[in-house]
Formats: C-alpha cells, structure tokens, sequence
C-alpha cells in the first residue's frame, strides 16, 4: 500500500506535464494519487491537458526512482511540501506556475509573517557589500525573514549578515538537497539549517544545471513579499529573478548605483523602467510595505478665537473645501495677488491653522 507521498513525488517526474499542468489536474482530481489511478480519458478531458500528456501520465513507469526518493527523504528527515498542504509557501500560490512539491529541510517559518528577497551579482563591489550589510542590520528587529539563492557574492553576504543579527534566512537551491552548490558554502548552509533553511523543488542526484535556476529563481521571487536588487548588471540571474517579482505583482525594490558602473546597470535599468522603487535605507523598505508601526501623531489643541485677516479667512475657507489643495488652486480661486497668497499662508502656518504637504500642497490642521 503506497501512501499519498509516493504518488505526490511520482507526479513530479512525469515528463512533459509541468507544474501548470500538474496543478489543474490536482485541482480537478483532488490529489496526486487520484490522478495517477484516473484512467486516460478521464485525465485528457481535463480543460489544458489533453492526449499528450494524459499519455505521459498514464506511462509512468518509474517505480525504483521514485522508491529511491523516498528512502532518500526518510533517511535525511527532509520535509515535503506537497502544493496542497499547509505548510506550503501559501504566497506561491498567487503565482501561475508554482512548483508541485518542495523538499525542505531547516526551522524557519516558510508562511513567515514578513519575507524579503535580497539578491544581486556574484561579482559584487565593496558598496554591494556595504548597502547589503547595512539595509539587513537595519531589519534585525522588524520580524522579517531574508530569502536568497546561496550563490556567491550578494546572496551569500545576505545569508551571513542575516545569521549575524539573529534573522532567519532560507536559501533556495537550484539542486537537490544531497549537495551544495557552491561547495565552499558547506559551513554557511549547515548554520543556516539551524536558523533558517534550506528549499528547492529538485530531487537528489540533479545537478546545478543552467536551466535549474530561473526555476529557482522564481521561488525565490514569488515566496517573498518583496524583492530587492543590490547590484546586478543589465542582464543575468538577478535580472531574471526581478523580472519574475514584476510579473507576480510583487513589491520590486534597487538600489541606485553610479550610472556608468556596469553592476548597477541592470538596478538604474528596473527603475528607470518604473518596475523598481529606488530604495535608499530599510526604514523605506518598512514604509513602503506598511511594516512601519505609525506613531499615533500627538494633535496639538487648536488656540481658541485666532484673529484672522479677510486674506487669511479667504484661503482657510478654501481649504476647508477638500483635504489638500495646491498653491495655484490657491491663486486660481482666492482672486488673490502672490504675495498677498504667500503673507497669509505663512500667518496661517505660523498660527498652526494651515500644514504644508509634500509637492506643496496645503490642508487645515
């Protein structure tokens, strides 16, 4: 008697049929075993599978493979997460294309309340360390957990700053878990399965092969609440990644660089594209995500029976139309000269009746 684990692996090395294809059938036969015991006709009606690959399923033959797999997972006490479990990365649901089943194995929360990719070049400067170092250093009290690749350069000095400062830190991988690629990170990603983790949609015996991690690297975009590019030229893997969180509507963030330097190409590039916020400190990074506890503002009391000028009684009842109004709508509608406008303003500012807003917009206390 096989149980629901050995089909969902089993499922996962059918040729051809993909983890978009894989999810309509899951959705439609309600598990893994259900869809490799459907019969041919049944699975080929499915709406976006049809005969090819209800041929390929019904196929499947690969019985010591997946028996091998299995003795693997229980032997090093590796999690699965199959696509409909709870402990699945529930944010990669939101993608089109999420993996079927992720083999983990660390302590940290995958559902974690705050994620955060940080990636860039393996190829860093001293600036791409620096910025890295800081903006995370900056997080050690904000409850956010740090995604990276484990790859050289940025994404490792994101792993090591992370487990410096307490903050817990999964690298995906673009192999399976009976190796480490770099192998001069050994030591790193042995800490990290201490405080944080290790995940990847590959089974044991594949290798860092180049097409393995633009799959890889979509995990690491859409398991993320946001994504932050330190350095990256025009093109590559981090380009790759940053594309991947555009296209899943999540936050995208880089870091600005000198515009001649081609690490910061690639970042000057997402924003000037207007798919990146240009993003200076973590104190921005919190704002922007609405992570930053608001301070309740301490209103100051109102002086009773302020004498105003008609000047000033003209712009205050125009302010009192709507919550924010700008200096021409001033002009525009007081009937007022400019310096007139600008002698009241500055009375009603000083007075605390009026507030200026950034763009130089102005609303009543």
């Amino acid at each position: 008697m096989k149980d629901e684990l050995y089909y969902q692996v089993a499922l996962t090395m059918i040729p051809d049929l993909g983890p978009v294809r894989t999810r309509l059938l899951i959705e439609h036969f309600g598990s893994a075993s259900a869809v490799l015991k459907a019969k041919k006709k049944e699975i080929s009606v499915v709406e976006g599978i049809g005969e090819l690959c209800a041929r390929s399923v019904k196929q499947w033959d690969l019985f010591a493979e997946t028996e091998d797999e299995m003795c693997f997972i229980e032997k090093h006490h590796i999690n699965t997460l199959f696509i409909t479990d709870a402990g699945y990365p529930q944010r990669l649901l939101h993608c089109y294309d999420p993996p079927t089943l992720l083999y983990y194995r660390g302590a940290a929360d995958l559902n974690s309340r705050r994620i955060v990719s940080i990636i860039g070049t393996r190829n860093h400067t001293e600036y791409g360390r620096n910025i890295t170092e800081q903006l995370i250093s900056s997080l050690q009290t904000q409850q956010v957990m740090i995604v990276s690749g484990l790859a050289f350069g940025i994404d490792a000095i994101a792993h090591k700053t992370s487990l410096q400062n307490n903050i817990p830190t999964v690298g995906v991988l673009g192999h399976g878990l009976d190796t480490i690629y770099p192998s001069q990170h050994k030591s790193l990603a042995k800490e990290m399965l201490e405080h944080g983790g290790l995940l990847t949609e590959f089974r044991k015996n594949m290798k860092p092969d180049k097409h393995n991690f633009p799959k890889r690297n979509r995990i690491v975009a859409g398991m993320s609440d946001a994504t932050i590019v330190i350095e990256t030229a025009s093109k590559g893997g981090s380009m790759i990644t940053a594309e991947l969180a555009h296209n899943y509507n999540r936050d995208l963030f880089a870091i600005p660089g000198k515009i001649h330097d081609i690490k910061s190409g690639g970042c000057l590039q997402l924003i000037k594209q207007n798919k990146a916020v240009l993003l200076t400190d973590a104190e921005q990074l919190l704002e922007t995500m609405g992570w930053l506890e608001k301070k309740k503002p301490i209103k100051k009391q109102k002086e009773l029976f302020i004498e105003l000028s008609d000047d000033e009684k003209i712009i205050a009842n125009l302010l009192k139309e709507t919550e924010a109004v700008s200096i021409d709508t001033i002009y525009l509608k007081s009937g007022l000269s400019s310096s007139s406008v600008a002698a009241a303003i500055l009375n009603l500012e000083i007075q605390n009746v009026v507030s200026v807003l950034p763009g130089k917009l102005y609303k009543l206390q």
